[in-house]
């Protein structure tokens, strides 16, 4: 095995903000509303990205047994900048947290890979949290998108 893949991983990636923090609360502004993603010009990064992984970190305040989930996760892409369209949607990771016994904050992360081979320069990540419950449990989420599969090494920073 190559040493640069037991050693030096981060030279094979590069991570972008992927949107802006999003809130939801139960029953109120920003649940089971889609938030979609900042654009990312995968051209600016010197080599193109082939491939990346979506990670989405959240910090829950839930109820026992009410959950966080992401009912919808999908790629935009862009040749402009302006005019989006579908590239991809993703299978919706679901439920990412449950309230634990008497309730609590809960931390973690959702994570799903996308092959960006074919699409165009711009690319922007949109998803949509939802709570279960319908009165007092929030969320916080945020998309990042971690880029890999460069022509050339080491990935830009």
């Amino acid at each position: 095995m190559d040493r640069i893949y037991m050693t030096d991983v981060a030279s094979l990636v590069t991570a972008r903000v992927a949107s802006a923090f999003v809130s939801a609360t139960a029953g109120g502004a920003g649940n089971n509303t889609s938030a979609v993603g900042l654009t990312i010009d995968r051209q600016s990064l010197g080599s193109l990205p082939l491939c990346g992984e979506i990670e989405i970190p959240f910090e829950a305040v839930l109820a026992q047994g009410d959950t966080l989930s992401i009912s919808a996760l999908a790629v935009e892409d862009s040749a402009d900048g302006t005019s989006w369209a579908t590239y991809q949607t993703m299978t919706a990771p679901g439920v990412v947290a449950t309230g634990p016994t008497g309730g609590g904050t809960v931390h973690g992360q959702a994570s799903v890979g996308v092959n960006l081979s074919s699409a165009r320069r711009y690319v922007r990540v949109d998803h949509t949290p939802v709570l279960s419950a319908a009165n007092t449990d929030t969320a916080k989420t945020l998309a990042v998108l971690v880029l890999g599969g460069f022509d050339e090494l080491p990935a830009p920073v």
